[in-house]
Formats: structure tokens, sequence, C-alpha cells
């Protein structure tokens, strides 16, 4: 069975820095990892290959500089790295970066399943997944937390739901995106670190996968950041204490001072 997952290049920090001009992240300056979601994609991969055989190919798009991901994945056992980067892709918001990921995973071609996190910590939109099955027109299963069986034709997947667990069956090829609780990545050894130091990455441009201009970057993208802020610390709040009738008491009295002082301006 040939696995292709779906990994992104985050920043590895809460203490980002929003560009006022471009509303974009800042990202120079700022140490970056592999989006932690996308890391237990790689590891169900990696069993999945264990027990059926097979490729596991990483696929990411980004800057140049989102090889060093790619190397992290491959030191974790996954077979190839492809880095889908060109100056066009920038300002792709979901959809158009799920086109990019669809039409290299179109070149690649021979897969039966594609993987991805359930969602990027930097955007946590939970919206790329599901457009790469969009644009591929496949069946899709989100929020995967047990894969219970799976063959050469189909997979049978528990999803995770606010109120429980559903299992749903689906031919292949398909698109899942997994959660955190579906297994517990492996550590990565010194000779996969050796052997991720020596392996060719996949370097493809819009060219090369026949990305139509107008679908890609900022272009191709429907959605645009009007505006992007950090929000104003708030002042810090007041805990009551003593006896619950007490502070329910407080609480009222509190509450209708406020809102007269409301009302009142």
């Amino acid at each position: 069975m040939n696995i292709i997952v779906c990994i992104k290049q985050v920043p590895d920090t809460n203490d980002v820095k929003i560009d006022p001009k471009t509303n974009t992240l800042i990202r120079e300056g700022v140490v970056s990892v592999v989006n932690p979601f996308d890391v237990f994609a790689v590891e169900e991969a990696l069993r999945l290959k264990a027990r059926l055989g097979g490729v596991v190919t990483a696929i990411t798009m980004g800057p140049p500089q989102a090889e060093i991901a790619l190397r992290e994945v491959i030191a974790m056992g996954v077979d190839k790295g492809v880095l889908v980067s060109d100056r066009a892709f920038a300002g792709a918001d979901t959809w158009a970066t799920s086109y990019t990921l669809a039409m290299a995973i179109r070149r690649i071609g021979d897969y039966s399943l594609i993987i991805c996190g359930k969602q990027a910590t930097d955007g946590d939109t939970a919206q790329v997944g599901p457009g790469i099955a969009t644009h591929l027109n496949l069946p899709q299963i989100t929020y995967v937390r047990k894969i219970e069986e799976v063959d050469e034709n189909h997979i049978i997947a528990q999803r995770m739901l606010e109120e429980g667990n559903e299992a749903i069956n689906s031919s292949l090829p398909c698109v899942i995106t997994v959660v955190k609780e579906i297994n517990q990545p492996r550590i990565i050894s010194l000779r996969g670190r050796m052997v991720a130091r020596r392996a060719e990455i996949t370097k493809w441009t819009a060219k090369d996968i026949n990305a139509e201009p107008c679908k890609i970057g900022l272009d191709g993208s429907p959605t645009k950041v009007v505006r992007i802020f950090t929000p104003s610390a708030r002042p810090g709040g007041r805990m009551l204490t003593g006896e619950p009738e007490d502070c329910v008491r407080e609480l009222v009295d509190q509450l209708a001072i406020a809102l007269a002082a409301r009302k009142k301006g």
C-alpha cells in the first residue's frame, strides 16, 4: 500500500508576530517544527506500512527551508520527501493550498491512502485535508482516532465526534485526517537522522505540477485576510471566596453595578 502524508512546517512558539502590512505571520527568526498533528499522521502511515508493505511519501508546500520538516519525518521512517516550493504559492489560503497539494499528489499518482493531521497549529482551520479530497474527488474521513480495518480496497475508520465515535467504511483511495488520540509517535533514532541527512528531496515548482496560475497563491485564494491583530491584554479577574451563598450574592451585586455603569455610560 502506497501512502502519502501531507505535512506542514509551523512556528514552534506561541509568541507569533504579525506583519501589519501583509497580515501574514512573520516567520523569519522563529524556530519551526513539523506541525504536531502531522506527526501523528506520519506515525500512522508508518504503522500501516509495517503491516501492509508499500511506500510512504511525505509532501509539503512551503519555502525552501520546509525541506527541514521533510528530513525530520524521513528520520522517523518515511521513504520519500517531496517539497512543492515556488514564489507563486505565496499568500495561498486553504483552498489554494489544498489545490496545490492535490496537483502534486496527482503527479505522484500511485497511492491508496492520503493522511493529514486534522489541522495546523498556525491556522487551526482543519480545511486543507478536506480540500485535497474535494480537488481529487475522493471520499474523506475526518477526525480519525482509530483505523479498524484496511486493505488494498477499503478502510474502516473510527471517527471522533463531540459526543462519541462513529465507524465509517470507505473505498480506497481515500483521504483521512487524524487526531492525536490515534497513536503515540515514535522517538527518532540516531540511525534515522543519519538516513535523513543523506536523503534526496524531490523539489517541484508550480510548472512541474501543472498548476494553473489563477488557482495558486494569492490570486487563487477566494478568501483574503483584511486585518489581523493581537488582542490587547485584559485586566485580571477577581476570585470570590467564602460560603457559596455569600459568593453568589456578591457576584449578583457586582454584576448589577457593572450593568448600571454600562447603561449610564
